[in-house]
């Protein structure tokens, strides 16, 4: 959504903002890079301070006694470099023993609200390792699939069969488990101070810290938390579970980048087997082996690979009907005039000739145009040092990337019309 949309970016930072003149799908590269200029000054600052942590050691007494404003720059450094640490989530998830190799096995499964019907003659066989997405519209009945493959749910006709040794750990999309009373503490551990994560007892404030709590939040009503301290409330619990069968049922909502990014490297290491329901279709695509997807009237059909995978199979997303690889049958007498009025073959007039000859000099020039504006904007420092320069060269590297998208739009509409003319 932000990738297709956005145009410019503003990263709220620890306290600090940050501008990017371009649109969401550059952010990630950006960040990098600042983050990676931030790790290389960190570490020259700790060089210096080491420097000087020797000379306080090791320098002449009386010499250290007279240079109080040294000791006060050693103190200040060691200040910035506190403010300056980036801090981030620790995901581990507790994993139970193995399962069997067999997990879930559904044969013929239908399950129907009154006349609604959301699964029919649906069967599939789950395997350990597995990772299962499920797409679809909302309300299509992803969750009441997932229900009925985990048991929760009876279903109407059909039967299901689970395997040897499951353990089952839950992510609910709509934190309905989550009670606005309890103190986030005793939501981890039912009134105990420790949390055990693959057989090591941790104190429940350390474990809070890695999901980024303070001590002082521990005794917080849950009721009180936010959005997004709420998800990562969620993601402690259900990761503090022991399991080897682990449901995430929309598992990014209210989730940061960097949470989004290190949920993804837990699950990657993850030995157990994910049933996940998802709209984030970069998720999908980074996580799961196969997913389903709700055609409609109960029909779920299984697909390798993530969500793009997904699309390359089907030929549609999960909001259009599959493309059909023959022509519908019976046209009527309009659509039959439209098709034979796309099948005239269009001119190419001597003035957009012209154009289209000229266009690929054009596009050159705001190619390079494009590329020394986005020279300067790579400068981390550029904005501190000008602000007002920054503003006018962002405005110029907006513009100029306006006019290259239509200079390559209009060439590629010219040069299709062309090639028709002459087919």
């Amino acid at each position: 959504f932000l990738q297709n949309l956005s145009r410019n970016t503003v990263w709220l930072d620890r306290g600090r903002t940050r501008f990017l003149a371009r649109g969401f799908s550059q952010f990630e590269a950006w960040r990098d890079l600042a983050l990676e200029d931030e790790a290389r000054a960190r570490h020259k600052l700790d060089r210096k301070i080491a420097a000087e942590e020797h000379w306080l050691r090791y320098g002449v007494t009386a010499r250290r006694k007279r240079n109080q404003k040294r000791l006060e720059g050693l103190a200040a450094m060691r200040a910035r470099r506190q403010r300056g640490g980036f801090t981030g989530l620790k995901l581990e998830a507790s994993e139970a023993d193995i399962s069997g190799k067999l997990v879930i096995e559904a044969k013929d499964l239908a399950k129907f609200f009154g006349e609604r019907v959301i699964v029919k003659s649906f069967s599939v066989r789950i395997l350990r390792g597995d990772r299962l997405g499920l797409i679809g519209a909302n309300g299509a009945g992803k969750t009441t699939l997932v229900n009925l493959l985990t048991g929760t749910l009876v279903p109407d006709q059909g039967s299901i069969r689970h395997g040897t040794n499951l353990a089952l750990a839950t992510l609910d999309q709509g934190r309905a488990s989550l009670d606005p009373e309890t103190i986030l503490q005793d939501a981890l551990t039912g009134g105990s101070d420790f949390v055990e994560i693959n057989g090591e007892r941790k104190h429940v404030v350390g474990y809070l810290k890695d999901f980024l709590f303070g001590p002082e939040q521990a005794r917080t009503p849950i009721g009180r938390l936010s959005g997004g301290e709420r998800g990562r409330l969620m993601l402690a619990q259900a990761l503090a579970r022991p399991s080897n069968l682990l449901v995430l049922d929309e598992p990014t909502n209210d989730l940061d980048l960097e949470t989004l990014d290190l949920l993804q490297e837990m699950l990657a290491d993850y030995k157990g087997t994910l049933l996940i329901v998802s709209h984030d279709r970069d998720f999908l695509d980074r996580v799961t082996t196969s997913v389903l997807v709700a055609e409609g009237g109960g029909r779920w059909i299984e697909y390798a690979g993530g969500y793009s995978d997904m699309v390359a199979q089907r030929g549609a997303g999960v909001s259009a009907a599959p493309t059909l690889s023959a022509p519908a049958a019976g046209r009527d007498k309009p659509q039959r005039a439209a098709v034979r009025a796309q099948r005239a073959k269009p001119r190419l007039s001597s003035r957009e000739r012209q154009v289209l000859d000229n266009l690929p000099a054009r596009i050159e020039e705001l190619h390079a145009l494009k590329a020394r504006l986005q020279s300067l904007l790579d400068d981390t420092g550029f904005y501190a040092r000008d602000p007002a320069k920054f503003a006018d060269v962002s405005a110029a590297f907006t513009k100029a990337e306006a006019a290259l998208a239509q200079a390559e739009g209009e060439w590629l509409r010219l040069a299709m019309l062309r090639e028709e003319s002459a087919g």
